[in-house]
């Protein structure tokens, strides 16, 4: 193919998926595959000298769509260029440098993941909502952004004025959607921008979404910064959500990326990289534009949390309850550094929400460093095969029974997943912390020593470890010596270690600092349970069933039969006794982890969401629903400072 086809080629393909992007609402590639295939085209047209007209290098955004009224804005859209590195964004500063002597102050603001809106106000009143469209004409949508809540009606300033920001689909109203869709949103920008361009305002509405202002397009007001843009459209009650910050240097400008995404997954809003603009509108002006973008803005990309990629097969792993959890099988793909093989699918009726498919190629979402999740079809082929639901255990081959939405294994005695993950959880570092004792070795152990219930640990002997492949004289003795040093327990781990469905470490902690003993325990009803937060009908269902079952009963008191010895915990007495305390925003002298320890050393409860059980909440910057929700039910906040004040000297770190 000679170089020409090729660029062709690559501008149709581009063309396909931006179509599909802006005026479907229906993305087939994540956003970095489609950015790799743009610049590489960007490049060739660069070194041959040569584009097509219809090169997505020369255009901004997406054709209007027909089915709505069209719009021409006052003052154009620009697209923004993008920096994916730091050598990227060094040299756009150098180019500033070149141009002005200087890297010039510049505003370092959020770069929101949503849809580009323009909103005109006349006299004071919202006149009329557009999308950004092709930069110059964009769709009416006035009725639809009319159903944002906290957007402005009305607003002190008489003059015309555009207003522009992002159309924004919070995380929290993303999940909340999800949880009763026929058909689970993609991901929160596809879930605004299709709400938006619903022709239904009320299907808009339904979806809950959020308007974040950023800038001012035509207006008839004299602005000098964009410091001072900022600064009205908070004056004038718009969300503007995000660290707002001043940089003119490399570092400084490397130094807020940083913060920012170091706190981006704990957002209630995506983001997906940092905008940085020139803060004097008069220089601006100076320094001008190309055809596609300012040359006085930057967007500055983070590594990517969604990419696109084929759907091989889908494995079926047996967890230690007897859960059947669908594991997918993916084509092999770079994600932020780290080659991806496998995703997680919830369970069989989500596959089939998500009308997933063996062969299609589907959308993987990250969060943190965990596992991706496949969070829709991104494209099906023509030979896509349908999932089919396992009616055998893929191990024991028993009988696979339904409740509720999962499968489970209906034989509890005799499959080997099901016994490992459960002796493989008793004798992890938050239960029991036996050193020694993985999942590779319980395999063994359950093959080789009959090891099936985690009473079998505690009779193991030397003389059953010695000719087990791996285990030398000394690692018998670490092993035996860990065992043995776990009997010493508190009834919180224990309670944890015994693997019962939906009891975390926290959890765990909540029930054994109220019910204090096994008797307690084994004497609790159903409603005693409840009376514990975040305990609903169904875990203490669960609970109670545990607790109550004979064969649990048996198994726990064989295990105080081998010696298990538990400790009374001594209450901790501090500044925090008796409160639970909710973190949100970034804190600036504390990882969020030492904060929670700092506060369960002083007697306290670390809370992971806001209710009325709630004593304090302690707020870093850039705090968001936790703390609006804290003021609506009049709960006590207190800044960072406030909080180092509130601990003695001696826990500071």
């Amino acid at each position: 193919m000679d170089i020409f086809s090729e660029m062709r080629e690559m501008v149709d393909k581009l063309n396909y998926w931006a179509k599909m992007y802006y005026e479907q609402d229906e993305p087939v590639v994540s956003d970095v595959e489609y950015d790799k295939l743009y610049y590489k085209l960007k490049a060739m047209e660069e070194e041959n000298g040569f584009s097509f007209p219809d090169s997505p290098t020369h255009r901004v955004g997406g054709a209007p769509q027909k089915k709505f009224e069209q719009s021409k804005h006052l003052q154009r859209l620009y697209s923004l260029d993008k920096a994916q590195n730091r050598d990227e964004l060094n040299d756009w500063l150098n180019k500033l440098v070149k141009a002005e002597g200087r890297v010039p102050t510049l505003t370092a603001e959020f770069k929101f993941d949503g849809l580009t809106l323009n909103i005109l106000y006349e006299n004071g009143h919202l006149i009329k909502a557009t999308t950004r469209g092709n930069g110059e004409v964009g769709e009416i949508i006035t009725a639809q952004v009319k159903t944002i809540k906290k957007l402005p009606q009305v607003i002190s300033y008489k003059g015309k004025i555009e207003i522009q920001g992002e159309g924004i689909m919070r995380m929290s109203a993303f999940n909340e959607y999800n949880k009763t869709a026929s058909e689970p949103l993609k991901n929160p920008r596809n879930g605004a921008a299709g709400a938006f361009r619903n022709l239904d305002p009320e299907v808009t509405r339904s979806r809950n979404l959020s308007f974040f202002a950023y800038n001012i397009g035509y207006t008839e007001k004299n602005f000098t910064t964009q410091e001072e843009v900022r600064k009205f459209l908070i004056e004038e009650g718009f969300e503007t959500e995000g660290i707002f910050r001043l940089v003119s240097t490399e570092k400084e400008a490397m130094e807020y990326a940083d913060e920012v995404e170091s706190i981006r997954e704990s957002l209630d809003y995506p983001i997906d990289g940092i905008v940085f603009k020139v803060n004097d509108l008069s220089l601006r002006d100076e320094i001008g534009f190309t055809e596609k973008f300012p040359k006085w803005a930057l967007a500055y990309k983070f590594k990517p949390d969604e990419i696109s990629t084929t759907l091989l097969s889908v494995e079926w792993q047996v967890s230690r309850s007897g859960k059947l959890n669908p594991i997918a099988i993916v084509e092999p793909t770079d994600f932020g550094g780290v080659t991806v093989r496998r995703a997680t699918l919830n369970n069989f009726d989500d596959i089939q929400k998500k009308k997933l498919k063996i062969g299609a190629r589907v959308f993987l979402r990250r969060s943190n460093d965990v596992i991706p999740e496949i969070t829709g079809v991104a494209e099906d082929n023509k030979d896509s095969i349908e999932i089919e639901k396992p009616t055998k255990c893929p191990y024991c081959g028993s009988e696979v029974v339904e409740k509720g939405v999962f499968l489970y294994c209906s034989n509890n005695i005799d499959c080997a997943p099901q016994i490992i993950n459960q002796l493989s959880h008793f004798a992890e570092k938050d239960a029991m912390d036996i050193d020694g004792l993985s999942e590779k070795t319980f395999e063994q152990l359950l093959t080789e020593c009959n090891v099936k219930t985690v009473a079998d640990i505690y009779r193991l002997t030397a003389q059953d470890l010695q000719g087990l492949d791996g285990f030398q004289t000394k690692k018998i003795n670490n092993v035996l010596n860990s065992i043995e040093k776990s009997k010493n327990t508190t009834l919180d781990r224990l309670v944890y270690a015994l693997g019962i469905g939906g009891i975390g470490r926290k959890t765990a902690r909540d029930l054994c600092k109220k019910f204090k003993s096994l008797d307690a325990l084994y004497s609790c009803t159903i409603e005693d349970f409840l009376t514990i937060p975040g305990i609903g009908d169904i875990l203490a269902s669960s609970l109670y069933e545990f607790f109550q079952k004979d064969t649990n009963r048996i198994l726990i008191s064989d295990l105080l039969a081998l010696g298990l010895n538990i400790e009374e915990k001594e209450e901790i007495q501090g500044v925090f006794t008796g409160m639970r305390v909710v973190l949100t925003g970034s804190l600036v002298n504390y990882k969020r982890s030492q904060a929670q320890k700092l506060i369960e050393d002083n007697g306290g409860e670390v809370a992971a969401s806001v209710s009325k059980d709630v004593n304090l909440v302690v707020v870093g910057s850039d705090a968001g629903s936790k703390l609006d929700k804290a003021k609506k039910l009049g709960i006590k906040t207190i800044t960072e400072e406030e909080f180092i004040e509130m601990l003695p000297k001696t826990t500071l770190f």
